[in-house]
């Protein structure tokens, strides 16, 4: 007996519900007005758009500063008083350096900076050209004889002059201003304020002294003795050790002070090493 199998009715999906999708609708025509953009130029604007959209994020996200400057307030600008400085001249190349006049001045400077001066003055003068204005910058010495306290003699460089040093030079507006504005020059050596030229006596005995020129024959060296006319003594060492006395006569050449000495109640000079005394 054979059984028919139940057959499954087929139901057809129900359209009952559904809207219809709405079919595009070309704008309406209006004549004499140019033809609407086609929908590949539409497209293509949209992408540009985006595009420039995406570069701005990316810019500002790269450089921090981008937000903090555009928070920036505006701040007035306030004008500020800036004293009139008159334009330095230019160097008169017109005068030639036959006719420029040298002569040695002595310029006054910060005492134990004399050396440090003095190189500071020659790099200004090279870094403005000058070099044509200046010849020689000194600082004073002269070799001395001193003794230490075991006796030993040695020969050391003394300054001539603490806080002067000497300059030979041609005197310009340029040549003035430049040792003006070096730091440590107070000023030249003159009246008014107007430099005043060394004589040349004393400029060649300076030289001298400082080895700039040939010492002359037979010229003793000095001795640096501490003690001055009229000061009180004692003698430390020797055959008159412990008395006292002032002082006489001192002979820088050989280093010796004459002391008058109270011997059995009467003044005698007594010629001494000055390494042998010393100040009461």
């Amino acid at each position: 007996m054979s059984i028919e199998p139940e057959s499954t009715p087929t139901h057809s999906p129900s359209t009952e519900g559904l809207v219809p999708p709405l079919a595009e609708v070309a704008p309406p025509v209006v004549p004499g007005a140019p033809p609407p953009p086609s929908h590949e130029t539409v497209e293509a604007a949209r992408e540009m758009e985006v595009a420039q959209e995406v570069d701005a994020s990316a810019e500002s996200i790269a450089d921090p500063h981008v937000e903090a400057e555009a928070k920036e307030v505006e701040v007035e600008e306030v004008e500020v008083d800036v004293p009139f400085a008159p334009p330095l001249e230019l160097i008169d190349e017109s005068v030639t350096d036959e006719n420029l006049n040298f002569d040695w001045y002595i310029l006054k400077v910060q005492v134990n900076r004399e050396d440090s001066i003095k190189d500071a003055l020659w790099r200004r003068v090279k870094m403005n050209g000058l070099e044509r204005y200046f010849k020689e910058i000194i600082v004073p010495t002269e070799d001395v004889v001193e003794f230490t306290k075991t006796g030993k003699r040695r020969v050391v460089k003394k300054k001539l002059y603490p806080g002067y040093i000497l300059v030979n030079m041609a005197v310009s507006d340029e040549s003035w201003f430049v040792v003006r504005e070096t730091g440590g020059i107070g000023d030249f050596t003159g009246s008014a304020g107007k430099p005043t030229p060394m004589e040349p006596k004393d400029v060649e005995r300076i030289l001298r002294s400082s080895k700039v020129l040939p010492e002359e024959e037979g010229a003793d060296l000095k001795t640096a003795i501490p003690f001055k006319t009229g000061d009180r003594v004692r003698v430390k060492e020797g055959y008159f050790q412990n008395f006292e006395g002032d002082v006489h006569a001192i002979d820088q050449a050989h280093g010796r002070v004459t002391v008058m000495i109270n011997i059995f109640g009467r003044a005698t000079p007594v010629e001494i090493e000055h390494w042998q005394i010393e100040a009461v």
